[in-house]
């Protein structure tokens, strides 16, 4: 089954950019390693880090159809940083993947234990909706 594992961090200005040079190189090499470690293992379905927050847009189709945007939201407390998409036997491999992640190091090595939403992927409406 599909998992997608759903990093949520810091408010942008905030945590990693103002990471000291080396601790900034060692969470990429461990975010590297663990989608190196999921791809070998063939749970790794995609992996994708997002832009920060100044430059997303909330968009939504006006009367006409036409978009509307709306943002940027840097004053967002927390937001999506990044994401996994894998396929694993069982919920409890996509958590032990989840706490993984969550455990990546932050300033001076200490993990971050940051929240990792697991929500399972759908391929189609649940047959109850039918």
């Amino acid at each position: 089954m599909k998992y997608i594992l759903m990093m949520n961090t810091m408010r942008a200005g905030q945590g990693v950019p103002a990471w000291p040079r080396k601790d900034l190189q060692a969470h990429i090499a461990f975010m590297k390693n663990l989608a190196k470690d999921l791809h070998e293992s063939g749970e790794l379905v995609s992996a994708e880090g997002l832009a920060f927050p100044d430059q997303a847009k909330l968009v939504r189709a006006g009367n006409d159809g036409r978009p509307i945007t709306d943002g940027v939201f840097p004053e967002s407390k927390e937001f999506l940083a990044g994401f996994w998409i894998v396929d694993v036997d069982s919920p409890e491999r996509a958590y032990e993947i989840a706490a993984r992640a969550s455990a990546a190091p932050g300033p001076g090595g200490a993990p971050l234990s940051m929240p990792i939403e697991v929500r399972p992927v759908m391929s189609a409406p649940p047959p109850e909706m039918l």
